[in-house]
C-alpha cells in the first residue's frame, strides 16, 4: 500500500501558525476534501501549533514544532509535536474551558475542538520532554491514494 507523506519543521513562533495551516491545506487538497473538511483540518492544525507555541514553549522558549501529514485511502493523519515542557495532566488539559494560561485570555477549547473536528485524537506528553498530538480524519468522498 503506497501513501503520500509530508514532513515539516519550523520555529515555535506564533507567526508560523498560518504557514503550518496553509501548508497542510495545500497538501490535503489532492484528496479533494469538502470545504468543511478542509476548514476543520486547518482549524485543528492551528489549535495544535498554537498550543505548542503558547504552552509547550511558553511563548518565549526557542524551540521547534514538527509536523507529519500522511494521506492514504481517503484518510488524513496528522502528527504534530514539540520538545517543550509537556503536560502534567492530559485529562485535565482536555476538559472544555480548562486553561493553564488564564492571564492570556485563552479559551481552553483547543483539545475539545480537535476532538469535535477529527475522527481520532490521541495526545501523549512527558513533562520536560514535549507533547505529541496525533489526529485522523476520514474524508467523506475523497480520491484514494493507496491501492
Amino acid at each position: 500500500m503506497s501513501k503520500n507523506e509530508m514532513h515539516l519543521q519550523f520555529s515555535a513562533k506564533s507567526e508560523n501558525e498560518s504557514f503550518a495551516r496553509v501548508t497542510v491545506a495545500a497538501f490535503v487538497t489532492q484528496l479533494d476534501p469538502t470545504m468543511d473538511e478542509l476548514t476543520e483540518i486547518k482549524t485543528v492544525v492551528s489549535e495544535a501549533v498554537t498550543n505548542a507555541v503558547i504552552h509547550g514553549y511558553e511563548g518565549c522558549h526557542e524551540g521547534l514544532i514538527h509536523m507529519t501529514c500522511v494521506l492514504c485511502d481517503g484518510t488524513v493523519e496528522l502528527l504534530i509535536w514539540d520538545d517543550g515542557i509537556g503536560i502534567d495532566n492530559i485529562e485535565e488539559a482536555k476538559q472544555p474551558l480548562y486553561t493553564s494560561k488564564p492571564e492570556l485570555e485563552r479559551s481552553g477549547m483547543g483539545f475539545t475542538i480537535m476532538e469535535n473536528f477529527m475522527d481520532e485524537v490521541d495526545i501523549t506528553s512527558v513533562p520536560g520532554q514535549g507533547t505529541t498530538v496525533k489526529v485522523k480524519k476520514h474524508l467523506t468522498k475523497s480520491k484514494t491514494l493507496c491501492n
